[in-house]
């Protein structure tokens, strides 16, 4: 330890100090450790000096007039607290702020990568690439404020459902901050933006309709002019009511003939079974197999599968003029058709393999217009028998 010393440190004194020719250190009266080294060419520095467990350290503060007198004996203080515990003189550096960036490459190594369904993360990663990280991906996640988060949603205000998918994934890497301790609870900037409301895209497949596109297939089936797997996939796309993807990584092990069910691995809602229908194993029997290949619908190339639809399906709405119908209407079909049969929405969700009730519930509109025409047919039967002639036309 420096000996005691009777020079209180303050800006007079210090400025009073000379080197004497020769560097020389001046310790303080009242804070012992805290002092400062006048060098030879009259710069001087504000030092510290303490022993500890590891033995005597001494650490520069920095130099006279960076900072007050004052100011360098708290920081002095606080140094010599830090040796006597054992401590580096000088505190840590604080770690440097996470940003929007950091936290959307945690998310899609450690959310995105090990949860989520191929599309799912892409989704993800389109939302990050193209919306997030450019309008905010610099900014500290302390810096973003509900307004930074409104901004982003009224300039893809254009693409609304762009808008929603963005502000949904921003609002889910905040609340996986959370968790992660990167940002304090409750500080989730997308709580409050409304969404856009989505306008739903319903179109129903009429019997004219799918007999227009079996026809369509017919007759590229017999002209040679489309892959034979990619008729057979968009046939059991509308025959089972699957997901393209459901379809299009079906392997020959995941039909069941005995139990009549084909089991999917991995579908969006997790593993499910599908009932294999006389119709199903028709196709899947016309279905030329290859040794070797475990998937059902090959692709062009060889130990491949197919693995788009887009462009077959254009072909066929060329061919048909139903030119606003999207591949994925006939899932929508299929279950519009299972309520006129008069199937109730728990068993079409479940041949759907809906996860959640309420994602069946968008067809319950189809239900009201089925029992309407129920009533109708059902009032007019009656109605023979107990109304006047003229009743049942009414």
């Amino acid at each position: 330890m420096p000996k005691r010393s009777t020079l209180r440190l303050t800006k007079r004194s210090v400025d009073a100090l000379s080197p004497g020719g020769k560097d020389a250190i001046f310790w303080d009266r009242d804070l012992a450790g805290f002092g400062v080294r006048v060098h030879a060419t009259g710069r001087k520095l504000c030092i510290v000096q303490s022993r500890g467990p590891a033995g005597l350290k001494r650490a520069t503060l920095g130099p006279v007039g960076d900072r007050t007198v004052e100011e360098y004996r708290r920081e002095a203080a606080a140094a010599i607290d830090r040796i006597k515990r054992g401590e580096d003189p000088r505190p840590p550096e604080p770690e440097p702020e996470p940003t929007v960036a950091d936290l959307a490459a945690l998310c899609l190594k450690d959310h995105v990568a090990a949860r989520c369904k191929p599309a799912t993360a892409a989704n993800y990663r389109k939302s990050i690439d193209c919306h997030i990280l450019p309008a905010l991906g610099s900014r500290a996640l302390k810096d973003v404020a509900p307004e930074d988060a409104a901004r982003l949603h009224h300039e893809l205000r254009a693409t609304p459902a762009a808008a929603n998918q963005a502000i949904w994934v921003l609002s889910k890497m905040f609340s996986l901050a959370e968790s992660w301790e990167m940002a304090p609870p409750g500080r989730n900037p997308c709580r409050h933006v409304r969404h856009y409301r989505a306008t739903p895209r319903e179109r129903f497949l009429t019997p004219e309709e799918f007999r227009r596109i079996g026809d369509a297939l017919k007759t590229f089936e017999k002209a040679g002019t489309m892959q034979p797997t990619a008729i057979a996939a968009i046939r059991l796309l509308m025959l089972t009511g699957c997901r393209s993807d459901e379809i299009l990584t079906l392997q020959w092990d995941d039909i069941d003939r005995a139990a009549r069910v084909i089991r999917l691995r991995d579908s969006k809602t997790g593993p499910r079974m599908v009932p294999l229908t006389g119709p199903v194993l028709t196709v899947l029997d016309g279905i030329e197999r290859q040794d070797g290949v475990p998937w059902v619908l090959r692709g062009a190339k060889p130990n491949t599968r197919l693995s788009c639809l887009s462009w077959h399906w254009r072909k066929v709405r060329k061919a048909t003029g139903l030119n606003d119908v999207r591949l994925h209407d006939c899932r929508h079909s299929y279950a519009s058709r299972a309520l006129a049969l008069g199937e109730g929405l728990p068993v079409i969700g479940r041949l759907l393999g809906h996860a959640r009730v309420g994602t069946t519930a968008k067809y319950a509109h189809l239900v009201r217009d089925a029992e309407k025409a129920a009533a109708a047919r059902t009032g007019g039967s009656i109605a023979a028998w107990i109304m006047p002639g003229d009743a049942e036309a009414a």
